[in-house]
C-alpha cells in the first residue's frame, strides 16, 4: 500500500479515519440535503445559527451543543460521539483543519513532498519525491528507506499514519517547522532534517513510450483533474493505447473521477450511491473515446474515487484492470456544521459499481493480478494493450 502527504489527516486529528477522502462533490452533484450549498464546502465565518443536518449528524451536533452549554469543548464531545458511533471514516475538524482539507482538494497542502509505500516486510520505502520539494532539495530519492520520523520508528506502521506524521499538526507544526527523518540507502544510514512547506500538486502526468503507448498517471482527484485526463486523451493519436496508472491514488473528489471516466465512456452509468437510503446515480458525459485500447493499473493504495473509476471501467468492459486488489473504501461522507464552527464528516451511505458491486471493505479485484510494485508491471500492461489493439 502507498500514500502521499496530500490527503492524510494532521497528526493531532487522527480520530476515526486515518485518511479522510472527501466524497462531498458527489453530494454537491446530487444536491443532497445537508451538504454545504453549491460548490463551497467551507463553513461560513459564523456558524452559531447554522442549520444542523438531519440524520446521523444529529447526535454528534447535540453532543457538541451540550458540551458548549456546559463550558466544555464541543469538538472533543463531537469526537467522542463519532467514536461511539463506530463510523470508521467519520471525522471531526476544527474550522482551520477543514479549510486545510479544502486547500488540499484545491491542490495545495503542507508537507515535505514525498510519497511512501509499505513493503511486504513492513519497511517503509520512498516511492516518489516531488521535484522542488524540501525532500528533493535534501537529496532524498525514490527507493530510499524511511526508518524514523522525529525519532519514532515507522517500520510496520500503516503508511497513512507515517505520512500523517510527516505532515504534522496543521496548527502546531505548520509550514516552516522542521521534521527529522531517519533514512537508509543501501548500506548507508543517515538523518536528514527538512522543513515542511506549502506545496502544490501535480496530480496528472502524461508520457508516451517508444512503442506509442501513453501512460496517464493520476495520483489524486483534486479540482480540475478530470478535465486534465480528458484533455490528455483527446490529444492522443487515434487508436493509441493508454495505460491509466492509478497506483497509490488516494482518491479525492468523485466529480473529478466521473469526468475522467467520461474520457473513455460515451455516457452511461458510472456508479450508484445512497444517502440515508435515498438512491442516486452518477453518469458519464457523452462523447468519450470508447474504442481506444485501455489498461488500468491499480494497487492496494488505489482508494475511494479512484476505485469508483476503476469499477466503472471494469464493469462496462472498457478497460482491463491489472495489479493487486484495491483498498476498499466505498463509503459516502457528508459534512455538517457543528456549534462552535467545527465540521463533522460522517458516513451516510455507500456507492456501488455499475453492475451493483459494493466496494467498501472488499475493493476491486483486478482482471489480471500482477505485482504492482514490480517494474515489469508496466511491461505487462503494454503487452495486454498490444493484444487489445489487435
Amino acid at each position: 500500500m502507498s500514500g502521499r502527504d496530500l490527503f492524510c489527516q494532521p497528526r493531532r486529528t487522527r480520530r476515526g479515519a486515518a485518511l479522510t477522502l472527501v466524497f462531498a462533490s458527489v453530494l454537491v452533484a446530487g444536491a443532497a440535503t445537508g451538504s454545504f450549498p453549491e460548490t463551497d464546502r467551507k463553513p461560513p465565518p459564523d456558524t452559531a445559527d447554522a442549520a444542523v443536518p438531519a440524520g446521523r449528524h444529529e447526535e454528534v451536533a447535540r453532543a457538541a451543543s451540550e458540551a458548549m452549554a456546559d463550558g466544555k469543548s464541543p469538538e472533543e464531545a463531537a469526537e467522542r460521539a463519532v467514536s461511539r458511533s463506530g463510523d470508521r471514516w467519520g471525522a471531526v475538524y476544527s474550522r482551520g483543519e477543514y479549510e486545510e482539507l479544502e486547500d488540499a482538494l484545491d491542490g495545495r497542502y503542507t508537507g515535505v513532498g514525498l510519497s511512501a509505500r509499505r513493503e511486504r516486510d513492513g519497511r517503509i520505502e520512498v516511492s516518489e519525491v516531488r521535484s522542488g520539494s524540501p525532500a528533493a532539495d535534501a537529496g532524498i530519492r525514490q527507493g530510499d528507506r524511511l526508518r524514523s520520523v522525529d525519532g519514532e520508528r515507522v517500520d510496520g506502521r500503516p503508511v497513512t499514519e507515517v505520512v500523517s506524521i510527516l505532515r504534522g499538526d496543521t496548527e502546531a507544526e505548520p509550514a516552516g517547522t522542521a521534521v527529522r527523518l531517519g533514512l537508509e540507502r543501501g548500506t548507508r544510514a543517515w538523518t536528514e532534517t527538512v522543513r515542511r512547506a506549502r506545496l502544490s500538486t501535480d496530480p496528472v502526468t502524461v508520457r508516451t513510450l517508444a512503442d506509442g503507448v501513453t501512460v496517464v498517471r493520476v495520483v489524486s482527484f483534486t479540482k480540475g483533474v478530470g478535465e486534465q485526463v480528458r484533455g490528455a486523451v483527446e490529444r492522443l493519436p487515434s487508436g493509441a493505447g493508454v495505460v491509466l496508472d492509478l497506483r497509490g491514488n488516494s482518491g479525492g473528489l468523485v466529480a473529478e473521477a466521473v469526468t475522467a471516466a467520461s474520457a473513455f465512456l460515451d455516457g452511461g452509468l458510472v456508479a450508484t450511491y445512497d444517502v440515508d437510503g435515498d438512491q442516486r446515480a452518477l453518469h458519464a458525459e457523452p462523447g468519450g473515446d470508447t474504442t481506444r485500447p485501455l489498461v488500468a493499473l491499480v494497487d492496494g493504495g488505489t482508494m475511494s474515487a479512484a476505485e469508483l473509476l476503476t469499477g466503472a471501467l471494469q464493469d462496462r468492459g472498457r478497460a482491463v484492470v491489472l495489479g493487486s486488489r484495491t483498498f476498499g473504501k466505498g463509503s459516502v461522507q457528508m459534512p455538517g456544521r457543528l456549534p462552535g464552527g467545527a465540521v463533522a464528516e460522517l458516513t451516510v451511505g455507500h456507492y456501488r459499481t455499475p453492475s451493483g458491486r459494493g466496494v467498501d471493505g472488499t475493493g476491486i479485484t483486478p482482471d489480471l493480478e500482477v505485482d504492482p510494485a514490480d517494474p515489469a508491471a508496466l511491461d505487462r500492461a503494454r503487452t495486454v494493450l498490444s493484444g487489445l489493439g489487435r
